[in-house]
């Protein structure tokens, strides 16, 4: 049996032990998707991305969008063409949109305010992910009504971190994080499983930040290895790992919505459907439009480029049902509960 109530406390090193064996896994997966049962319940949610800009300041040593990658072809949506693709994705039901971009400058703060004031209009929650702005900023976007904010934090490893982000730190991304959080923000971290150099201490150590931060939103996904980075000849996550990861993170905060990550299904046509049965309560349907889909080139192999907007969504809930969940139909918000209910003693309590 595992000790549940250590891995809520996260004892650093029984969850190195458990991440260092496969021996527990599928009783960490069983508890998983208990606990996801009894705190968030059967309902999956649909976050709509709009990918609007592959242009990044930054130097990440695994992303293909990093500033060096010559081989990618950029691209910037206007104003209009995102605002057009937020009302084809109100009109599809779909009650959170996300923004997601490289971190690129030219999407100034007015820009950024204009786009959550229009889109606002639709009733609908926004999530921004655009990566590290000025406090200023963030505190701006929140007084216009952005709900969410979505920063994963890659890596606890304050060493690790220093070496896949030249000219950046573990503490300068906490701070952010922080500081989103205490602006009121819905706010998600995440990392990568299977970065080279990563060990089960270091993923442990994940565990513990998400928790410190009590995370809303908690993105987990494979590292998969791009071949226009530094890293193109090492290996990546693993399924398994990443499933892990996931599960014992739904251990962890109980509450959080948990996507289950596009990266999920691109290493395993049913990892999404894996995740949500492993703690995972969320789906992120890709709605950025051709031709730019293609070119948000995080890694290669990635799923769902080319499919119809609509079969997108019809399929995406197809998924959710046919893993015998229920697809949501509100804004998804973090349920709140006291922490006293947060006790898990057993499989089945």
């Amino acid at each position: 049996m595992i000790e549940i109530k250590k891995i809520q406390n996260v004892d650093l090193d029984y969850l190195t032990y458990l991440l260092s064996t496969d021996e527990h896994n599928e009783e960490i997966f069983k508890v998983a998707d208990e606990v996801r049962r009894k705190y968030v319940g059967t309902e999956v949610h649909l976050r709509a991305i709009i990918e609007f800009s592959n242009y990044c300041s930054q130097h990440c040593l695994y992303c293909g969008l990093r500033a060096e990658n010559r081989n990618l072809n950029r691209y910037r949506m206007t104003e209009e063409e995102i605002l057009e693709r937020a009302r084809l994705i109100a009109k599809l039901g779909i009650k959170t949109i996300v923004l997601q971009s490289g971190e690129d400058p030219y999407y100034t703060t007015e820009r950024i305010s204009y786009l959550i004031t229009e889109i606002k209009k639709l009733d609908v929650a926004i999530t921004l992910s655009i990566g590290e702005r000025d406090f200023e900023e963030y505190k701006i976007w929140k007084e216009l009504g952005a709900d969410r904010y979505l920063m994963r934090h890659e890596t606890a490893s304050p060493e690790l971190y220093a070496k896949l982000h030249p000219g950046d730190s573990f503490e300068n991304r906490k701070a952010h994080l922080f500081e989103l959080k205490r602006l009121g923000y819905e706010t998600g971290a995440g990392c990568m499983v299977g970065l080279p150099g990563q060990t089960p201490y270091d993923m442990a150590l994940d565990l513990a930040f998400l928790k410190e931060l009590d995370a809303d939103m908690i993105g987990i996904g494979p590292f998969i290895p791009n071949p226009d980075t530094p890293l193109a000849n090492q290996g990546g996550g693993t399924l398994k790992d990443t499933l892990k990861m996931v599960a014992l993170a739904r251990i962890v905060v109980p509450t959080a919505n948990i996507p289950a990550t596009t990266a999920l299904g691109s290493i395993d046509p049913f990892g999404r459907q894996m995740g949500l049965k492993c703690g995972a309560n969320v789906i992120m349907p890709n709605l950025t439009p051709n031709p730019y889909r293609p070119n948000y080139s995080l890694y290669p192999g990635k799923i769902c480029l080319f499919e119809k907007d609509t079969a997108c969504v019809e399929c995406t809930k197809a998924m959710i049902k046919g893993v015998g969940l229920v697809v949501g139909e509100g804004y998804g918000y973090r349920r709140k509960i006291n922490i006293e209910e947060y006790k898990i003693t057993a499989v089945g309590d």
